[in-house]
C-alpha cells in the first residue's frame, strides 16, 4: 500500500486505543542489533500505558497485534526509521528514509500523523539511466532504493546499435555524429517512457562527463535531467546506482525547497500569505491552501474546542490533545491537491514557522 493510501486510511480514523510507535533505525549491522531492544522498550511501554487506562477487554485486539510485532519485523531490512499505526481495526508498519527528532509512543483517540506526512511529502520516485558507448539501462528508484528494471521494447539497450566502422575510425566527425544518433534514439526512448508513466519524474544519468554532455545536447525534453554520477566502469549494482543518484535527487529537492521559500515571499505583496495558525488551518479545510511550507522543528499540540477551533496545549500526552495540528494541516492541504514542504532552512522564518500560500 502507498503512503499517500495509508495516509488516507488512518488520518480520519478516530479509535480508542490508537497507538502510534515511532523510532529511529539503522539499515546496517551491528549497528541495527540495537533497534530490536529499543523497539522491544518501546512497545512495552505502549503496553504499559494502554494497561493503565483500558480494560483487557476493549484492547485486546490492540495488545495482541503489539505482542506480535516483534515477529513481523525483521531488523536486518530496515531503513532510517520505522512508524507503526495499531487499533483494534488497523495495523500498519511503514518504514522510513528520513529520521525522526526522538523515539516516541503515542497513544490517543486518533494516530500521529506528522512522520508519515514527512514521508510522503518527502518520497520521491526518480529515473536512473545507465548510460555507457556500449549501451543503457534504465530503473525506476524510489529514495534511494530500486523499484524495478525497466524492461520494455527500448531498454535495455543491450549494446549500441550505432557503430563507427574500422576503416572510419579516424574521422572524428564521422565518430561524433554516430553518438548523437546513440544520444537522440536513448533520449527519445527515455521521455516516450516518461510520458506514458509520469511526466513529472526527474532523471539521473550515471556515465561519465561527455556522454552527459553529448545527451543534453540532443535531448528534447532536457528540464528533466537534473545531473549526472560518475560511472564505475567495473560492475554497479542496481542499488549502488539508486544510493548514488539519490545524493543529487536530495540536491535537486533542497534548491526546490528555496524556490518554494522564495514562492511564498512573492505572494506576499499579493496578500495571498496566512501565518496565523487558527487561519492556516481554516484555509486549508476550505480548500484555500496552494503551497504550505513547514519548518521542520516546528511543532503545535492543541485541543478542539469546535469544528473550527483550538485551544494552544503545551502537553502533547494530554488526553483529548492532538499531538501536532501541522500535519493534520499537512493532510488537508495534500488532500485537496495543495502542495506542501517541509524545511530546515531558517530562511522561512521570516515568514514564521509555518507559513500558507493561498489560492485566492
Amino acid at each position: 500500500m502507498s503512503i499517500k493510501s495509508i495516509l488516507e486510511k488512518i488520518a480520519t480514523e478516530q479509535n480508542n486505543p490508537c497507538v502510534t510507535i515511532s523510532l529511529n533505525t539503522h539499515r546496517t549491522h551491528p549497528d541495527n542489533q540495537q533497534d530490536g531492544i529499543v523497539l522491544k522498550n518501546l512497545i512495552s511501554e505502549a503496553k504499559e500505558r494502554i494497561h493503565e487506562e483500558f480494560s483487557d477487554r476493549e484492547v485486546s485486539g490492540v495488545l495482541e497485534k503489539l505482542d506480535a510485532l516483534h515477529d513481523k519485523i525483521d531488523i536486518n531490512y530496515l531503513l532510517d526509521s520505522l512508524h507503526i499505526y495499531i487499533s483494534n481495526d488497523t495495523e500498519e508498519i511503514v518504514k522510513s528514509t528520513w529520521p525522526v527528532a526522538e523515539n516516541s509512543v503515542y497513544i490517543d483517540d486518533h494516530f500521529a500523523l506528522r512522520p508519515l506526512v514527512i514521508e510522503y511529502n518527502r518520497a520521491r520516485r526518480y529515473m536512473v539511466l545507465q548510460l555507457a558507448v556500449d549501451g543503457a539501462k534504465l530503473y525506476l528508484c524510489e529514495n534511494g532504493n530500486v523499484v524495478e528494471e525497466v524492461d520494455s521494447e527500448a531498454f535495455p539497450y543491450h549494446e549500441n546499435p550505432h557503430y563507427v566502422p574500422k576503416q572510419r575510425e579516424s574521422d572524428a566527425e564521422y565518430g561524433d555524429n554516430v553518438m548523437k544518433e546513440f544520444y537522440r534514439d536513448v533520449d527519445k526512448a527515455l521521455v516516450h517512457y516518461i510520458n506514458e508513466l509520469d511526466k513529472n519524474l526527474k532523471v539521473v544519468v550515471i556515465t561519465t562527463e561527455g556522454n552527459y554532455s553529448g545527451l543534453q545536447d540532443v535531448a528534447t525534453r532536457p528540464q528533466i535531467y537534473i545531473g549526472y554520477g560518475h560511472i564505475d566502469h567495473g560492475e554497479q549494482k542496481p542499488h549502488q546506482l539508486a544510493e548514488q543518484a539519490w545524493e543529487i535527487v536530495k540536491e535537486n529537492m533542497q534548491h526546490e525547497r528555496t524556490e518554494a521559500i522564495e514562492e511564498l515571499q512573492a505572494a506576499v505583496s499579493e496578500g495571498k500569505v496566512i501565518t496565523d495558525l487558527l487561519d492556516i488551518y481554516l484555509a486549508a479545510k476550505d480548500g484555500n491552501g496552494e503551497l504550505l511550507m513547514v519548518h521542520s522543528d516546528f511543532t503545535q499540540p492543541v485541543k478542539m474546542t469546535g469544528e473550527r477551533e483550538f485551544e494552544i496545549k503545551e502537553d502533547s500526552k494530554e488526553p483529548g490533545v492532538i499531538d501536532d495540528i501541522t500535519s493534520l494541516i499537512a493532510w488537508e492541504v495534500i488532500s485537496k491537491g495543495g502542495r506542501v514542504v517541509s524545511t530546515s532552512q531558517d530562511q522561512l522564518k521570516s515568514l514564521g514557522e509555518i507559513v500558507l500560500k493561498t489560492r485566492w
